[in-house]
């Protein structure tokens, strides 16, 4: 198994799933079943199989429901950060977790599902990683690999890998697949209560700090129960 540059993920699972519904009406996004089982088993599965050892998932919508499923989980071993009281967003989410997580971490969205491509995702985006000139480094999915992804795209990269972003009314070609890697530098002097890491991506990217992996595997944006049905058959193989 390739080294990894970090034994923990912070998995994002606060948000409240209004495209999901009505599957989300009743559960936490998170809990909803593809292919036999719920996302965020699909996300923590891969991670445990790429050797990651520690996951902290925050929680907030319909709380109870998601710790007790994760609650007898062994690999990863996963610990909860709470925000019952404020939902915080994917930058804040990540602020508020931040003393349970070492540097760097990854950080993932727990509604994704993703086929790999010669190696995991994580051992790429580690043997990618440089500490010395990355704020964070995303891994990119081409729109060739992205199913059921009908938007622009999110980044242009250049040889390097360092990221810009889509121009109004333009296309972009790479898609941000939700799973990244994430010096604590990205984190500092952070906005204090909810926000978007996009507004730390925006620093980094005049830093020029922000890097981009394209992946070379297929991946599922599940983001509505029309999504669930054509993503099954394409893991099968259909």
């Amino acid at each position: 198994m390739s080294k990894l540059a970090s034994d923990t993920a912070m998995v994002l699972a606060a948000g409240l799933g209004k495209r999901m519904r009505p599957l989300t009406a009743t559960q936490p996004k998170p809990m909803v079943r593809v292919a036999g089982k719920p996302l965020i088993d699909h996300s923590l599965d891969r991670l445990a199989e790429a050797g990651v050892a520690r996951v902290v998932v925050n929680v907030h919508y319909l709380p109870d429901a998601l710790e007790a499923h994760l609650k007898g989980r062994k690999a990863p071993q996963v610990s909860i950060s709470d925000e019952r009281e404020l939902l915080l967003e994917t930058g804040g989410g990540m602020v508020k977790a931040a003393g349970q997580l070492p540097d760097p971490f990854f950080c993932l969205n727990s509604d994704n599902l993703w086929l790999d491509g010669p190696r995991n995702c994580f051992a790429d985006l580690s043997a990618a990683w440089n500490p010395d000139a990355m704020d964070a480094l995303l891994l990119l999915v081409p729109h060739k690999n992205a199913h059921n992804f009908r938007g622009k795209g999110d980044f242009k990269m250049d040889a390097r890998g360092k990221l810009t972003r889509r121009q109004s009314g333009r296309i972009a070609p790479y898609i941000f697949s939700g799973i990244q890697l994430v010096s604590k530098r990205l984190l500092r002097d952070a906005p204090a209560g909810p926000f978007s890491t996009n507004v730390l991506w925006s620093r980094a990217i005049e830093e020029g700090r922000l890097y981009g992996l394209a992946f070379s595997g297929q991946w599922f944006e599940v983001g509505t129960p029309q999504a669930i049905k054509p993503t099954e058959a394409a893991l099968k193989g259909d």
